[in-house]
């Protein structure tokens, strides 16, 4: 019996709506065994008041399970969310008051799910955002924070290639068609695999907040990796989010895995603004016949589980696909396109819901 088997047992102990354990997610701070008596100290972030308690109570039964151990001491030291920090220091409260300096809203784009086409939609809502803001008078009011670490994408479907200069401590973020973007994409080669734990996806997210020079923008619209990891957990503590917006496609594979993931959103006090459903049908041009190749009703679904609104459905357009691959957006390339008018009604939608 020794200080490792009580650290071996606390690793079966995951956080609450994760499924990653407390250990690797480094919230064990102090491991201690004397006689038969183990002591524990857990640090955590968070506001949701049954998560200590949750936490205290995993932890004191695996502890107690370790042969040898006839007594638990499990301490939980609790502290404010960094981004609700920020926001209780400043003088306006609320979703003005941004952990990123000089940015009015955050937005995370998420799904539970990978393959449904979240990065094209993020880069399309974003060029969306910045026609209608500009078509009002501002200029240069929107980036795009790539958060997927593992598997930038958003580099090329927005067409830039190349690496960000730095001036002083802070990193300047690449521009095209207006929208300022901060990827993992321009900082790695791009034929070497990003293979990292969770302080150091939890750092890059801190330094593309903290040490990029965004400038003043109304909104920043965040691509982050499907699932419910150490990017989102590390997103939700670091920056003030103001909202989240959830992508699924309409079958049940999708949905039913995006609701889950969305629900962590809800765990650390990040409201979920809407529904985006892509992929939704296929009109066929010489016919005008719909086919549902995904099936039916999965954003309606996955929004009314969420007690939400569905945004809009963005169906299957070739010009969208091209688009990316080209980097050339379809609501930059097809400004006047179908597939622009379901993005810009989106758009549209989502700043709706700030007031």
């Amino acid at each position: 019996m020794n200080k490792e088997n009580v650290i071996e047992a606390l690793k079966k102990v995951s956080y609450p709506g994760f499924n990653r354990d407390i250990v690797s997610f480094g919230l064990v701070r102090e491991v201690s065994v004397e006689g038969g008596k183990a002591r524990v100290v857990l640090a955590i972030s968070t506001s949701d008041q049954k998560v200590p308690g949750q936490l205290k109570n995993a932890a004191d039964k695996a502890v107690a399970a370790v042969q040898g151990i006839s007594e638990v001491e499990t301490l939980v030291t609790v502290s404010q969310p960094k981004a609700q920090q920020a926001a209780a220091a400043g003088t306006g409260g609320g979703a003005t008051q941004n952990k990123i300096p000089g940015v009015r809203r955050t937005v995370a784009i998420a799904s539970g799910k990978g393959g449904v086409g979240k990065s094209t939609f993020t880069v399309n809502l974003a060029c969306a955002l910045d026609q209608i803001f500009r078509e009002r008078g501002q200029r240069n009011a929107v980036g795009i924070m790539d958060c997927d670490l593992y598997g930038p994408t958003v580099p090329l479907m927005i067409g830039i290639n190349g690496q960000p200069q730095v001036e002083g401590e802070m990193i300047v973020p690449l521009e095209n068609f207006g929208i300022r973007v901060m990827s993992m994409g321009f900082l790695v080669d791009p034929e070497t695999p990003v293979i990292w734990r969770g302080p150091m996806v939890a750092k890059t997210i801190s330094q593309f907040a903290q040490n990029v020079a965004w400038g003043d923008l109304e909104i920043i619209v965040i691509d982050l990796p499907p699932g419910t990891g150490d990017a989102q957990l590390s997103l939700a503590q670091t920056i003030a989010l103001d909202g989240a917006v959830i992508v699924t496609t309409p079958q049940a594979a999708a949905w039913n895995v995006a609701r889950r993931g969305a629900m962590m959103f809800e765990k650390v006090n990040v409201p979920i603004l809407g529904v985006a459903e892509n992929m939704s049908y296929l009109d066929d041009p010489s016919n005008g016949k719909r086919t549902y190749l995904f099936g039916r009703g999965g954003g309606e679904k996955t929004a009314k589980a969420l007690k939400t609104k569905l945004l809009g459905q963005v169906p299957l357009f070739e010009e969208i696909r091209e688009g990316g691959d080209n980097g050339i957006p379809v609501v930059v390339g097809s400004p006047r396109s179908k597939a622009t008018e379901v993005f810009r009604s989106i758009a549209l939608k989502l700043l709706a819901t700030f007031g």
